[in-house]
């Protein structure tokens, strides 16, 4: 049995990874819960996966997998998991509604490198292609790939060498982790706010300041849907 702040936590992970594809930070927990201190989540973690609903994986930036889902939040006792490991992204029906024979994969072109710190130089050409799970690119609209580079989204679960799945679109919420164009010439993969007449470009590493720039010169070229990473 899951108390109200823990049952909280557990849907608002589930609910960011479904949106952004990678899990919230612990500072966005603490804010979402109300919380004054970290180690309050440190405690809400531990006693979700001590009750084997998360578990949490060593040596990846904010890696939680979503073991179980409660009878609350519509998950049945025994049922299959739900993987919401950084990139991952579930399909939007439950685990147990898909045939095995539903699950495969996609090729999608590598259109070169992003920068995940000082922005690089867009590049357009297609590098080579790479696998994907099929569940990845379920939503509306074209994929492609993007290998990162640079490490200004380390705290968002993002590191230099990794693939992005990004999915066409030119609109973004704020919050979003997207494919930014500046100036029609350097691409960056950032947190997209809109602020006025202005939009911010927020890094997830404080080592990073964020950029504000004219909304006139940067166009989102499409949102982050997924990552895979190799070893």
């Amino acid at each position: 049995m899951l108390t109200k702040k823990q049952l909280d936590l557990l849907e608002f992970i589930h609910k960011r990874v479904q949106r952004d594809g990678v899990p919230p930070s612990f500072d966005e927990m603490k804010e979402a819960l109300d919380l004054r201190s970290k180690s309050g989540i440190h405690r809400l973690i531990t006693a979700l996966e001590e009750r084997g609903f998360i578990r949490r994986l060593a040596h990846r930036a904010r890696a939680i997998e979503v073991v179980k889902l409660p009878e609350a939040l519509g998950g049945k006792p025994g049922g299959p998991k739900l993987s919401v490991i950084d990139g991952d992204r579930p399909d939007s029906r439950p685990a147990a509604a898909r045939p095995l024979e539903e699950v495969h994969a996609l090729e999608l072109p590598v259109m070169g490198r992003i920068a995940a710190g000082v922005p690089i130089e867009a590049i357009a050409e297609v590098s080579h292609h790479v696998a994907v799970p099929g569940a990845m690119v379920s939503g509306k609209g074209e994929h492609y790939a993007l290998e990162v580079k640079g490490d200004s989204m380390i705290e968002a679960g993002i590191n230099s060498g990794d693939i992005v799945i990004i999915r066409e679109t030119s609109v973004a919420d704020n919050g979003d982790i997207v494919v930014a164009l500046v100036e029609d010439q350097e691409a960056t993969l950032k947190r997209f706010y809109r602020r006025g007449a202005s939009i911010a470009l927020e890094a997830a590493n404080p080592a990073y300041e964020t950029r504000v720039l004219p909304s006139d010169m940067v166009k989102v070229q499409g949102k982050l849907v997924g990552l895979i990473r190799t070893y």
